[in-house]
């Protein structure tokens, strides 16, 4: 059977991502979804990804 090896950057783009989510849930707000209202919600998701991303 042929084995395709996976491409060596895969694994790092999937970590990244995953750390961003681990980070944002850090947020409480975020967590636990206080905003009912989706566009509020998008806020408080853009607010915590920039203050996560600039520390």
């Amino acid at each position: 059977m042929p084995n395709i090896p996976p491409k060596a950057n895969r694994h790092r783009d999937r970590n990244a991502i995953e750390r961003m989510f681990c980070r944002l849930k850090d947020f409480r707000r975020v967590a636990t979804r206080y905003d009912r209202n989706a566009v509020n919600f998008l806020a408080a998701v853009c607010i915590a990804a920039t203050v996560s991303y600039w520390l």
